[in-house]
């Protein structure tokens, strides 16, 4: 029942868009609007504007039938409901089961020109000028 309440909530909005767009601009927007339509003003607006109040209405019976039947349905379910539960810390998140590699920690040395010196081969880190 609620699969065909959503296959016609989404006909209704699909016409309402189409119907909606179909209409003539009263300006206003940007200065553009207007223009001619596929047919008589007055006639036109009749038309659309009762064809438009349908279907809005439409969708408002629609959407309350819909809201409804989510709330007394057998077994009424939130989204949260469905995330298994786990603790804090045990380190089986999204991201811990995806199964990369943690990249190695690295500790920043307290002397860089010691590193610099590291880096360059026949050069110890007493070789290394002051920069005086």
């Amino acid at each position: 029942m609620q699969t065909v309440l959503i296959v016609i909530h989404l006909m209704i909005v699909l016409a309402l868009v189409g119907i909606v767009l179909i209409q003539r601009s009263e300006g206003g927007g940007l200065g553009i609007g207007g223009g001619s339509g596929f047919m008589s003003a007055r006639g036109a607006a009749n038309a659309l504007t009762r064809t438009t109040g349908i279907l809005a209405a439409a969708f408002f019976i629609t959407s309350l039938a819909l809201g409804i039947l989510a709330r007394y349905s057998d077994s009424p379910t939130d989204i949260l409901d469905r995330i298994p539960s786990q603790t804090q810390g045990t380190g089986s998140g999204v991201l811990d089961q995806l199964g990369g590699t943690a990249a190695p920690a690295t500790v920043p040395s307290e002397t860089p020109a010691a590193d610099a010196a590291a880096e360059i081969p026949g050069t110890s880190g007493s070789d290394v000028p002051s920069g005086q």
